[in-house]
């Protein structure tokens, strides 16, 4: 065998070799990719154990974002994609044992999990946009009104356990504790007071944080407007950025589903990042009928606090602190009587004193009762005293012929219902007392019942003329 033929013996004893090699590659490819593929089908049957197990709810909301990521048989180590630390830190607090069982289940004893944090286009893209806002601070307004603040919102039994919440959350900025913070109450009880006031202080303690104060009526018209002109996913991304959102008068979203729908990914956002939200309303979340049930959910995941209407002391302490800021002279009689008068609502008190003040700065005159007695009737429905439980309780006993046992106790014959019904609408209506406190006053109930009983008297109302012309009557008597 010559040179050249010994030169090409080799090369095509090398190009045989070379071939083998390559189908041994090939072949240990497609049992790679068999191995992922049946360990990604083991993982998708994990994900459908966990879904039956915990709802469709709690698994749309915590699992879905926890995709397959790779497999490794020797190790027999499962790494998952995350979209975020908080999404790991939440399943593994609430539903580790639940994961272990299923996936020993499915992949073996000694199954070890791993996490990566998936950095998506759509991830990357908002942290640009937060980094280019946060970077131009100047173009940013946080709404809240600074005249509402902590100094000026005077404490009281009525309000002191969410005011101290309250303040507890704006000085410890960095925590979550109470995320979010839900509070409800009638109108004029100083719910926008409150929920300004911790705005303002959290600014106070963190000026670089992004803190908005918005109305539920002004995010909806914003929402809608970016469908409109379809920048939704800029309106998206820009309450994504935000690290305390501030939201009043959700009550308004009830028959809203979209605008629903897209502030429960908002949310999401803010809490799975642990950024803080702060929402009021005038019910608690289980009176908020017509809310979808996972954003439901999430309302009550943090905590719920109640602003009853200001008691008379309460009004009083008011009066004279505002009094005493606007330098207007105002005796103890006159205060007396606007406290008594203004039905619990801090709105009345205010509107009341401008008016005292516009008056004292025009006419330049002390403010006697008699003028402030004159004023009053455009603030409030009436100038006697302040109608009790116990007038109402006789006015309705009497118009129905049932004693007031009968109204307290526990019958469910449909008159004495409707007669108690009525006795808790017109408290609800004529008295300062919150729905919590006429529902123990009349009958031993919570305020959900005082809450349906007078949304029940309001539709009867608009619905029977002969029981509207009844209720009438009841009230001129009150009157």
């Amino acid at each position: 065998m010559d040179f050249k033929q010994l030169v090409s013996f080799d090369f095509h004893k090398k190009k045989h070799h070379l071939h083998e090699i390559k189908k041994c590659n090939n072949f240990a490819k497609l049992l790679r990719k068999k191995m992922i593929n049946n360990a990604q089908k083991l993982w998708n049957n994990c994900l459908d154990l966990i879904k039956r197990q915990i709802g469709e709810d709690k698994y749309q909301s915590w699992f879905t974002s926890l995709t397959f990521n790779s497999y490794n048989q020797e190790t027999n180590v499962l790494c998952l994609n995350v979209q975020n630390i908080y999404i790991k830190d939440y399943i593994e607090e609430h539903y580790l044992e639940l994961l272990r069982k299923v996936l020993t289940n499915h992949f073996g004893k000694g199954i070890r999990l791993m996490y990566h944090t998936k950095a998506s286009i759509d991830t990357i893209q908002e942290d640009k946009k937060a980094k280019k806002v946060a970077e131009d601070k100047t173009t940013f307004t946080s709404y809240l009104d600074k005249t509402r603040t902590f100094d000026n919102f005077i404490a009281g039994r009525c309000n002191r356990m969410p005011r101290a919440i309250g303040m507890s959350i704006a000085e410890n900025t960095s925590k979550t504790q109470f995320n979010p913070f839900f509070i409800f109450g009638p109108s004029g009880c100083g719910k926008t007071h409150l929920i300004n006031a911790i705005g303002m202080k959290m600014h106070e303690m963190d000026s670089n944080l992004r803190i908005l104060y918005v109305s539920a009526r002004i995010f909806q018209v914003q929402y809608t407007d970016a469908v409109l002109h379809n920048t939704t996913n800029d309106f998206i991304h820009f309450y994504q950025t935000i690290d305390v959102l501030i939201i009043d008068d959700i009550q308004e979203w009830l028959s809203a589903v979209k605008t629903q729908e897209i502030f429960f990914h908002i949310f999401n956002h803010l809490f799975l990042n642990g950024k803080r939200i702060i929402l009021a309303s005038d019910r608690p979340p289980v009176d908020l009928k017509g809310m979808t049930d996972r954003l439901l959910t999430r309302l009550k995941c943090g905590l719920v606090a109640e602003l009853e209407k200001p008691d008379v002391q309460l009004c009083k302490d008011i009066l004279t602190s505002k009094s005493q800021t606007s330098k207007l002279k105002i005796s103890e009689e006159v205060i007396d009587f606007v406290a008594n008068t203004a039905n619990g609502s801090v709105r009345d008190i205010e509107g009341i004193l401008n008016s005292l003040i516009a008056m004292s700065l025009v006419y330049k005159e002390d403010i006697t009762l008699s003028t402030v007695k004159n004023l009053v009737k455009t603030y409030v429905r009436t100038e006697k005293k302040e109608t009790t439980i116990d007038d109402i309780l006789n006015t309705v006993c009497n118009h129905y012929k049932v004693s007031i046992d009968e109204i307290s106790g526990k019958s469910r014959k449909q008159e004495l219902v409707q007669a108690r019904q009525v006795s808790m609408f017109l408290a609800d209506r004529y008295t300062s007392l919150s729905k919590s406190q006429i529902g123990r006053r009349i009958a031993n109930r919570d305020h959900t019942t005082v809450l349906h009983s007078c949304d029940k008297i309001r539709t009867l109302i608009k619905e029977n003329k002969v029981f509207a012309a009844e209720i009438e009557q009841m009230e001129t008597i009150l009157n």
